[in-house]
């Protein structure tokens, strides 16, 4: 079983573990991750549950999942293309508003156990600013868990 680093669906603070790798008649590793759509679910579960401000790579990750393009989501916050950017390309804050009214339509959109509206603006509201790393046992991909 093999620790890894899953850079590829967007965050650069995500960590798979339990997952088994094989090795290629070359030499190179692989590892196989099983259910990436319950992954990426997962993931925006943990990610709209824990109290700070969305990063801007979250925010894009939470967007991808959702389908929706900048344009798509700028209406839905009362901001314009060039803030969802801006917050994006993390050059400026998320408004406390925008970030719990993303968090909702994150959890409408995945389907996700809504969360009460009173949780979600306290965790959008809190001043946490640390780095978030995510680790997820992937020893069982029908029952994945998030660590924060």
């Amino acid at each position: 079983m093999a620790k890894y680093h899953y850079t590829q669906c967007g965050l650069p603070n995500v960590w798979l573990d339990g997952l088994t790798t094989t090795t290629t008649d070359d030499g190179e590793e692989l590892t196989m991750i099983p259910a990436v759509k319950r992954l990426h679910k997962a993931l925006a579960e943990a990610i709209i549950a824990r109290p700070g401000s969305l990063s801007g790579a979250e925010l894009r990750f939470l967007r991808t999942e959702m389908r929706k393009t900048q344009a798509n989501l700028a209406p839905l916050v009362s901001k314009d293309v060039q803030t969802i950017g801006r917050w994006e390309r993390g050059e400026t804050a998320i408004d406390r508003n925008a970030d719990a009214v993303i968090r909702l339509l994150v959890a409408e959109a995945l389907a996700l156990t809504m969360p009460r509206v009173e949780d979600v603006a306290r965790n959008a509201a809190a001043t946490e600013d640390r780095v978030v790393v995510y680790t997820v046992d992937g020893s069982d991909p029908t029952n994945l868990r998030v660590a924060a």
